[in-house]
């Protein structure tokens, strides 16, 4: 007989590719989660994984049940989610990308919120690039997504938060070196990037279309902070988040070059045929109220940035 808990841990272990990371994901010591997997297979007659140095990975015969075993977890999980709703509450797990830095876009204020109104929904947050999690949320790998730029798809909505400005930013030991640079200068300059599907990469890339200009020179990284790191490391240039920018500028980390600033949107995304999914739309309304109590604080500036700074409002 099939049980629930076998499914789950078949999942698991076929997304992680990894009997000891899916225990601990599982909270099941490893000989019980490997007995989990050896009962189903019994029940099934079939061998689902084929057992490596490197890992688990599935045969094709675990394949072509991968996603039926899904399937039957969100049958279950629906049914229970139903049970509580008739119940007057919210429950269900989501998975929620996340972009940025936590404060900046307040996961903890969420999660807070999430646990003192509805203690049976569970939020799973994963990191992930912007472009990456617009994908994941279109194709069902996440529920929703925190997400960077001006996004307008017709399968997904979007809930704005905040505008977002960048700022082209180089070491602070480069101050006399870029004062007085003009494009064709800073393009001969190395560029600190993230990957071509985050909205950082496409904001640069409008920019150098923008002044006729290409960098000779770009290192990739597929985190902002990293790139903020090789920035005051000396290593090249980069667009940086004005509020990160002033205080590393504050900090004698990094110098601002010009006045140029590029905007975006923080948005929250989520698939339009989920609007009235319960847990959704509870999430949606958390986020709201969360975004809309209060004005965003801004970090302070330093050396006249109160002046030159642009206000940044929340939505």
């Amino acid at each position: 007989m099939l049980e629930l808990y076998q499914l789950r841990s078949f999942v698991v272990v076929a997304e992680l590719g990894h009997l000891t990371r899916a225990a601990e994901r599982l909270h099941l010591s490893q000989p019980a989660l490997s007995g989990q997997i050896k009962a189903l297979e019994q029940t099934l007659g079939l061998a689902l994984f084929e057992r490596r140095s490197s890992g688990m990975a599935l045969t094709p015969a675990g394949t072509r049940l991968l996603e039926g075993a899904r399937r039957l977890l969100a049958g279950a999980q629906a049914l229970q989610d139903e049970a509580l709703a008739i119940r007057g509450e919210i429950a269900g797990v989501l998975r929620v990308g996340t972009v940025s830095d936590p404060e900046f876009i307040r996961v903890g204020e969420l999660m807070g919120a999430a646990v003192e109104r509805h203690p049976h929904m569970v939020i799973e947050f994963h990191h992930e690039v912007s472009g990456l999690a617009f994908g994941k949320v279109r194709d069902g790998g996440l529920d929703a997504s925190f997400y960077y730029g001006d996004l307008a798809h017709p399968s997904v909505n979007a809930v704005v938060l905040r505008d977002i400005t960048y700022r082209i930013v180089a070491p602070a030991a480069w101050r006399d070196r870029v004062a007085k640079a003009r494009w064709a200068d800073m393009a001969a300059e190395p560029w600190i990037m993230t990957p071509d599907v985050s909205t950082h990469y496409q904001l640069a890339s409008a920019l150098f279309k923008e002044h006729g200009i290409a960098p000779t020179r770009v290192m990739e990284a597929d985190d902002e902070f990293v790139v903020g790191s090789l920035v005051v490391a000396g290593l090249g240039l980069a667009l940086m988040r004005e509020d990160l920018a002033f205080a590393r500028e504050a900090a004698g980390e990094v110098c601002l070059w010009g006045d140029v600033r590029l905007s975006t949107r923080l948005q929250f995304i989520h698939l339009r045929s989920r609007a009235a999914d319960p847990v959704v739309r509870a999430l949606v309304e958390l986020l709201r109220d969360l975004w809309t109590r209060r004005p965003v604080e801004r970090r302070p500036a330093s050396r006249g940035a109160r002046q030159r700074a642009t206000a940044e409002t929340t939505a």
